[in-house]
């Protein structure tokens, strides 16, 4: 029997030494496959990094100090009084691309940095996302943004998931910590990562759960209890860009961020842009071509890309010089549209006035507004108006409301004035306006346009093209003030326009200096003796 148990024990022991000594022999052999060719690759690796392309010249002239930035100062110091201050604040810029928001952000912030009273350090980090990049996982797997707890059962075989521990990692809020979080198109930011950031911001740290974390588990190393019950530090400011209207943007984050506004660029800044990669680049090239890219550029990286090709195309043909045929073709090619405004005549029109708008960017343009009207029989009139927008949708956080378009409204108010006010009958009358600019317009601010041209389709009283209107009109013919005046008087420079009437409480003393005549008024009535031979009583009668 003794020699039984002693064989048996024998037995065991040998299985148990074999297993263990196979278990090592694995080992052995797993650690060698996975170094096995490790030079080979890490080689090849290196050989990949030496490898490079040149930058494209839209990269390389991208701003890096303050004053390589064109055409923004208004904005650039808004910039500046948001961030480089005791108490800097959270920031959302609107804008079309290629303006400069990202590269202005960033010299912000070094300038920021610079400053002996700024809460901001030298080594203050500049994060950059871009929201409609941005994937999350709802169980918080996944969150480049907020962070993400990787939990044991997602770690497989590392130190913390054999041991059971869940491992949280940091998103772009916390590496910002200290910094500025810049999100790109902030306003494609789905709602619920919207939310969380809105929370983030006001706790400026973020907190994590996990059904593995026990605040009684002595093997969870002390820094993750830490962050399970203190959260991550996340104490940054937010700089969020955005191409879409202010009224697209949620009013909860708008209402913790100063707004400002980047204006599209003017041909004079397009130039400078353009002259200074010229320079900055020694290539030679005619001015008059430099006047052909900037007036088929919408921003500044387009400038820079039609230069660029216009190089290449350039040296293509062995030229040493950059001419307006290799614009052209690039223009041609890549299927660029003139945006040179169309100059006035000085002519005097019958039912032909020159109003002034504001695209969503904050670009001034003038808008040619065309009307006709012929008596018919009494009551038997009719009015139509045409290239507007027929109606709009207001899209609000839970609904959506409906309206008639603004400037159909205008031309309500408008009627009623010759109506109700001239005792001017409008039903006799056959009238069409139409607002020939290939965009859908709308809003206020041609109520005083629309009046003039109807009234010289009605009397047959020319209007000189030399003048431009902008000024919302009521039922009793006041003029109401408008918005986007500065850019409008500087679209009617550029269109050789010589005299602009615009509302009273619109009128501001820098506009004295400006190279045109800018006449301020408080009604029609002055309108009206201003720009034709008789009075509309006198004509009415």
């Amino acid at each position: 029997m003794e020699y039984f148990i002693t064989g048996t024990q024998l037995f065991f022991s040998t299985i148990i030494g074999i297993y263990f000594m196979t278990q090592l022999i694995n080992n052995r052999t797993s650690k060698c496959v996975v170094h096995e060719g490790e030079d080979t690759k890490f080689q090849e690796l290196q050989q990949l990094r030496k490898v490079y392309l040149k930058e494209p010249l839209t990269e390389k002239m991208r701003p890096k100090t303050e004053k390589d930035i064109i055409g923004q100062d208004d904005a650039l110091l808004a910039l500046k009084a948001a961030l480089c201050s005791k108490n800097p604040q959270h920031v959302i810029i609107y804008g079309s691309p290629g303006v400069g928001k990202t590269a202005a952000s960033r010299i912000a912030l070094d300038i920021a940095k610079s400053q002996p009273e700024s809460s901001f350090s030298k080594d203050a980090k500049f994060i950059e996302i871009d929201a409609t990049t941005l994937r999350f996982d709802e169980r918080s797997v996944a969150d480049p943004l907020m962070g993400s707890v990787h939990d044991p059962i997602y770690q497989g075989a590392g130190t913390y998931g054999s041991s059971g521990v869940p491992n949280p990692k940091p998103g772009a809020v916390t590496k910002a910590h200290g910094g500025v979080l810049f999100i790109d198109e902030i306003g494609e930011l789905h709602s619920i990562q919207m939310n969380k950031l809105l929370k983030v911001l006001e706790d400026r740290k973020v907190h994590f759960d996990s059904v593995y974390y026990n605040e009684k588990d002595k093997n969870i190393p002390r820094h993750i209890h830490d962050i399970f019950q203190n959260g991550l530090p996340a104490d940054f400011r937010l700089i969020g860009a955005t191409t879409r209207d202010k009224n697209e943007i949620p009013p909860a984050l708008r209402t913790r961020c100063v707004e400002i506004s980047f204006k599209d660029l003017q041909h004079c800044h397009l130039k400078e842009i353009i002259r200074q990669t010229v320079k900055r680049e020694l290539i030679k090239i005619e001015d008059e071509t430099i006047e052909k890219i900037a007036w088929h550029a919408n921003n500044g990286r387009d400038a820079i890309s039609i230069l660029q090709m216009a190089i290449n195309k350039s040296a293509l043909s062995k030229n040493d010089i950059v001419t307006n045929k290799d614009v052209e073709w690039v223009i041609k090619s890549g299927g660029y549209m003139s945006l040179k405004p169309k100059k006035v005549t000085g002519n005097m029109n019958i039912g032909k006035i020159n109003g002034l708008y504001v695209s969503g960017q904050g670009t001034g343009g003038v808008s040619s507004i065309h009307c006709v009207a012929k008596k018919v029989s009494k009551g038997l009139g009719d009015i139509k108006i045409t290239g507007i927008v027929e109606e709009e949708e207001l899209r609000q956080s839970h609904s959506s409301i409906k309206r008639k378009s603004m400037v159909k409204s205008s031309l309500d108010n408008v009627l009623t004035v010759f109506k109700a006010k001239f005792n001017i009958p409008i039903e006799d009358y056959y009238i069409h306006i139409t607002f020939p600019s290939g965009a859908p317009t709308d809003g206020p601010s041609a109520g005083i346009a629309m009046f003039c041209v109807l009234y010289s389709a009605i009397f047959n009283e020319p209007i000189n093209s030399n003048i431009a209107l902008t000024g919302e009109i009521t039922i009793h013919g006041e003029v109401y003030p408008v918005g986007g005046i500065s850019q409008k008087i500087q679209a009617s420079i550029e269109a050789g326009i010589k005299k602009i009437f615009i509302p009273q409480e619109n009128m501001s003393e820098m506009y004295i200096d400006y190279d045109i005549e800018v006449c301020p008024v408080n009604n029609i009535n002055e309108i009206i003796e201003d720009i034709f031979t008789a009075s509309i009583i006198r004509k009415a009668n």
